[in-house]
């Protein structure tokens, strides 16, 4: 039973969300959603939430009817959370779930416990725009839809380099090429094309970086003040941990920026020796084998040597 199509049935309004600092994958996967429920169910009141969208990601139709403030009172037939594995991840407000009568979750991180009434959940999957793309019924993708979900996989498979990268994944993006999409266009604004602020701090973030555990891990992170320094904001560090990983001879990349005092924001990326989603889970995040993610608190040094502890004995059980 396609459980996304049959929630469709019979509603009146519909709310999609995704995650916190929304990445490709999410606002695909969101935008694609919207806009086939535009294209094809035109009697549905739908509205999109999501905040901090880089404006990279302008050229997806409908991103100017995107809201980023949840109103208290505001109540929905049905909400789809794409992307996002838990509660307090939810993009705009944890409230948008309490806000409607049934909750219908797509998503392929392997953490995903099942957050709503209903949940598409394929660990398997590259990426949640592939997921979606097998809940829709494919002769009514439109070529903006397709722009969409093709943003979404492109993301989260890192240009198709990701292991999650399988046969029925291109298979997919042969399909949503065969829409007319400008899927070089796609790839250059939305993966590539970065401001020069961007470049400066991922430049300085480099230039300054560490090789811990013989070269095996590289460690880069950007304060607070650096951030004033640059006048960016964290939507503009996107990147940054995908070039430290690919420094050769590392087998884990660590991106940490500022937050608060003494708390950090954590990226995590493995080339496949290291499972950063356990990593990250023991410090309340998630993710996936090779890309994961979580907040800590304390001072840089801490955070640090408490990440490498368990990065060091994997890398040594690796070896036994």
């Amino acid at each position: 039973m396609n459980k996304l199509l049959e929630a469709l049935k019979g509603v009146g309004t519909v709310a999609i969300t995704g995650h916190v600092n929304p990445d490709g994958d999410c606002i695909g996967s969101c935008m694609g959603m919207y806009l086939y429920l535009r294209d094809n169910y035109p009697q549905l009141q739908v509205d999109v939430y999501l905040k901090d969208v880089r404006e990279v990601f302008s050229y997806i139709q409908g991103m100017d009817q995107v809201k980023e403030n949840f109103e208290l009172g505001d109540k929905y037939d049905l909400l789809l959370l794409f992307d996002v594995s838990s509660k307090d991840r939810i993009c705009v407000s944890q409230e948008i779930m309490n806000a409607a009568k049934h909750t219908v979750c797509v998503d392929h991180h392997v953490t995903n416990s099942g957050l709503g009434d209903d949940n598409v959940i394929c660990p398997e999957a590259s990426s949640t725009a592939e997921v979606l793309f097998g809940l829709l019924e494919e002769e009514k993708i439109s070529k903006a839809a397709a722009e969409a979900l093709y943003t979404g996989i492109i993301h989260d498979t890192g240009m198709f380099r990701h292991p999650g990268t399988s046969a029925e994944t291109m298979r997919i993006a042969g399909v949503l090429m065969d829409k007319g999409i400008d899927f070089s266009r796609i790839v250059d604004e939305s993966f590539y094309t970065r401001t020069y602020r961007q470049n400066q701090i991922m430049g300085r973030t480099i230039l300054e970086s560490i090789m811990l555990l013989d070269g095996r891990c590289i460690v880069g992170v950007v304060s607070q003040r650096v951030m004033e320094f640059y006048g960016v904001t964290p939507k503009d560090l996107d990147g940054i941990v995908d070039q430290l990983r690919i420094t050769r001879g590392v087998e884990v990349a660590i991106f940490l920026y500022a937050v608060g005092t003494q708390q950090f924001k954590v990226s995590m990326r493995s080339n496949g020796e290291v499972n950063v989603s356990e990593i990250a889970q023991a410090f309340g995040g998630g993710g996936h084998v090779q890309a994961a993610g979580c907040t800590m608190q304390g001072s840089f040094y801490d955070v640090v040597n408490n990440l490498t502890g368990p990065i060091e004995r994997q890398l040594r059980e690796k070896k036994q």
